[in-house]
């Protein structure tokens, strides 16, 4: 208050400024500016107040002021405008700091985002040489040079500012709000509503709810819990209070041992008291504190049993929480039909009893099952809804779950340029949340990225602490952390990650409550079995893989296990039936618009294809299409595209297989063979010195490819000594009608489609071996 009188004295002498008070909910920012006003109205400043309304733009607040300031219509139509700009800023500063003392404050301005803090920054140019002074709160620093920041008031303080409390009391209240006076405020009224007098310390630790996202530790929480445990004597209460620190300590990845201790203790005790409310209120509590998938056979009997305890009890909201931990296992078990059942069964009982916050669970489900079965539109929408949701009853996960569901989206869909900022949003996410391997999901996305040092660096620092963790994000992580292996090639790493998701073979990868969903574990050993060149178990994962996500319907997911399926069978030389899965997948990207995996697949070799169709082949290159008789040449053809870079002898081309064995033999290249060769040879040379000489880069780039191309052939022609190599003559009859046929088939080809004939001039090579050596400006691969 004092800061805030100088303030005041400095506006009157027409030098006002900016003053931001910023601090958690319950700090007691919006009581101090109310009693900034009021100081400021004693003195006989005009008080304007205005707060940005949840959901609207930013400048809302601004125009709020400036009407109530008196200004013209047209600067408030001006500053709300889309095109509104500096100058239009600058004009609303200028009126608001004419006239007389004014103290102008706007309550929780950081709700207005971006739009209402950058406008502080201009009004604060202005304000310095008028009377006017301006309070900001927020719950953030804005990075204003004058700012004060609230925090929790001592034990003394705090029962001096709520006066009329016993010691006992004061000390429970100070425990569960952490100094805050707002918070303690409310907790008060709590107390004093139940009627009881037993211990406040017990009952603020069993009433009180956490106020903190999923992970993060409500150290105030667990102070009042382990207070609590000091006084608490009968089984039952005690029992309650355990299982609640258990859970609460889940937050704190160091703490596994001492989580588990508690749980068990809280169990022991909970079975001994007989009382179903309690042990349905433990075997949740428990659920949570040792959470990770490889209980997921115990979580789903736990649930069950949640169920059958709360409604001998008669606790509603025990029982739904039971039925949301039967579709958590059932999700983590891959049995995803009776998920779906147990999710609508919980979401009836939701909408019985009015559960605003099972609604929202609810919702957020139906969006990440929406995008499982890549709808992604409605999974947007259905996130946009949780968002809205989640912040109108202030949920503690609101941010958390609505960036989850965003986040899975955008990782089929493609971050564009937003990429880097959701990489730092998860590494601040990581720093909050230690030992909890967030991490890992900047290490998955600087692979999808292609920004493979940072991924490998991003593995090495995570993978031995990963290899030993567990909880409700480890095995996500160790997806994630799979896809960086697989990225960069780092075999090693492949056989551990191989090793520990092994287990867990024909389930999805989950996050937490099932609150995103990945590929299945299957196709994680897929991509790591192949990293490690153990091609014929990657394909038999990937397989399995397939067979799952068709069952399911989750088709980005077979996307790219089909992607990851037809890479393993390239590498294996099954060229054939690789194309017709990168054909597949392909075609689902497309249709559900899935950038990142479209940009794996490159080129679409769906646009350059050669296709039979009974008595005609079926020609696609670009733009270009074609309908051809049937004919040998596009047999021998079709043989080369579907295998690029890969030598054929002509023979094989001709007997439509493995070639002939060869009898008698002769030259590969006769006398006059070799003369022509060598005189061209000695030609080019001095083209090429030419070109040298007079430095023409493309005429001599040319020059070199043909002597290149003239020495492998001589070299083919003679072995030791100069001595001319010998051929048989079926290889060499094969050799010269294969390369006739080619040529004839490549011309018809040009008749209707001289691009694709024109690119299969520069790429096919004939000879004794017929290669396809794909050339600039056309297709890796084609559809075959």
């Amino acid at each position: 208050m004092n800061e805030i009188g100088r303030l005041l004295d400095r506006a009157a002498r027409s030098a006002g400024g900016v003053l931001a008070i910023s601090g958690p909910k319950g700090s007691g920012k919006t009581l101090i500016a109310e009693a900034a006003a009021a100081d400021a109205r004693r003195r006989g400043f005009e008080v304007l107040w205005a707060s940005p309304p949840e959901g609207q733009p930013g400048r809302m607040a601004w125009a709020q002021l400036l009407r109530d300031a008196g200004a013209p219509a047209g600067l408030m139509a001006s500053l709300l405008s889309n095109d509104a700009g500096p100058l239009d800023l600058d004009s609303a500063a200028r009126h608001l700091v004419s006239g007389s003392p004014r103290l102008i404050v706007v309550d929780d301005v950081d709700r207005g985002g971006p739009d209402a803090v950058g406008m502080l920054s201009v009004l604060a140019a202005r304000c310095a040489a008028a009377p006017v002074a301006v309070i900001a709160t927020a719950a953030g620093p804005l990075g204003l040079r004058q700012e004060l920041r609230l925090s929790g008031l001592s034990e003394q303080e705090l029962g001096a500012a709520l006066g009329g409390l016993d010691a006992t009391d004061c000390h429970a209240l100070w425990l569960a709000s952490g100094g805050l006076p707002g918070v303690a405020r409310q907790l008060a009224q709590e107390l004093d509503g139940t009627g009881e007098r037993d211990d406040p310390v017990i009952r603020l630790a069993l009433t009180r709810e956490s106020t903190v996202p999923f992970l993060a530790l409500d150290t105030n929480l667990i102070r009042l819990l382990e207070a609590a445990l000091d006084r608490v004597r009968d089984d039952r209460t005690r029992a309650r209070v355990l299982a609640m620190l258990a859970r609460e300590l889940l937050g704190d990845a160091a703490a596994a041992a001492r989580r588990r201790a508690l749980a068990d203790e809280a169990l022991r005790l909970a079975r001994r008291a007989e009382d179903p409310g309690t042990l349905a209120d433990v075997l949740d509590a428990r659920l949570h504190a040792l959470w990770d998938q490889r209980g997921s056979e115990d979580r789903l009997a736990a649930g069950s049993e949640i169920i059958d305890l709360a409604r001998a009890a008669g606790d509603g909201k025990r029982e739904r929480l039971g039925m949301f931990w039967r579709f958590v296992a059932l999700m983590e078990l891959g049995r995803v039909a009776e998920a779906e059942s147990a999710l609508a069964a919980f979401a009836h009982e939701a909408a019985a009893a009015g559960d605003a916050e099972a609604a929202v669970l609810v919702t957020a489900r139906h969006a990440m099952l929406a995008t499982l079965r890549g709808r992604f539109d409605e999974a947007s929408q259905l996130a946009a809804e949780v968002k809205e949701a989640a912040e109108r009853i202030a949920l503690p996960d609101a941010e958390l779950i609505s960036r989850t569901l965003e986040g899975s989206v955008a990782m089929q869909r493609g971050f564009g340029d937003d990429w880097r900022h959701w990489v730092d949003v998860l590494l601040a996410s990581a720093r909050h949340r230690p030992g909890h391997l967030v991490e890992s999901t900047a290490a998955r996305m600087f692979a999808v990225q292609r920004r493979n040092d940072e991924a490998a660096a991003e593995l090495e620092r995570l993978l031995p602490r990963a290899l030993a963790n567990s909880g409700p994000r480890w095995l996500g992580a160790m997806a994630d952390l799979a896809t960086a292996a697989a990225a960069v090639g780092d075999a090693g790493a492949a056989a551990k990650i191989y090793q520990a998701l092994v287990p867990y073979d024909g389930r999805p990868v989950l996050w937490g409550g099932a609150a995103a969903v990945w590929e299945p574990v299957s196709h994680q050993l897929g991509m790591l079995a192949a990293t490690m060149g153990r091609h014929a178990d990657a394909i038999g994962h990937f397989e399995d893989a397939i067979e799952f996500e068709e069952r399911i319907g989750a088709l980005p997911f077979l996307a790219h296990s089909l992607a990851g399926l037809a890479d393993t069978l390239a590498s294996s030389g099954d060229a054939a039936r690789a194309a017709r899965c990168r054909h597949r997948s392909r075609d689902i990207a497309q249709r559900l618009g899935m950038s990142v995996l479209l940009d794996r697949l490159g080129p679409a070799a769906s646009e350059w294809s050669l296709v039979r169709d009974g008595e005609v082949w079926l020609l696609s290159a670009g733009a270009e299409r074609a309908r051809l008789r049937d004919g040998r040449g596009l047999h021998y053809l079709r043989a080369l595209l579907a295998e690029p870079r890969r030598d054929i002898p002509s023979l094989d081309l001709a007997a439509g297989g493995a070639g002939l064995a060869s009898a008698t033999v002769g030259p590969v290249l006769d006398a006059a063979a070799r003369d022509s060769y060598r005189r061209r040879l000695g030609a080019v040379t001095e083209a090429l010195d030419a070109a040298d000489r007079s430095g023409d880069r493309q005429a001599g780039e040319r020059a070199a490819a043909e002597r290149a191309a003239l020495i492998r052939e001589l070299r083919g022609g003679v072995g030791l000594g100069g001595r001319s190599r010998q051929i048989a003559p079926e290889t060499e009859r094969a050799r010269v009608n294969v390369t006739r046929t080619l040529r004839a088939a490549i011309g018809r080809i040009a008749a209707a489609a001289p691009n694709a004939a024109a690119h299969l001039r520069a790429s096919v090579r004939t000879g004794t071996y017929c290669r396809y050596d794909p050339a600039p400006g056309g297709p890796d691969r084609w559809h075959v």
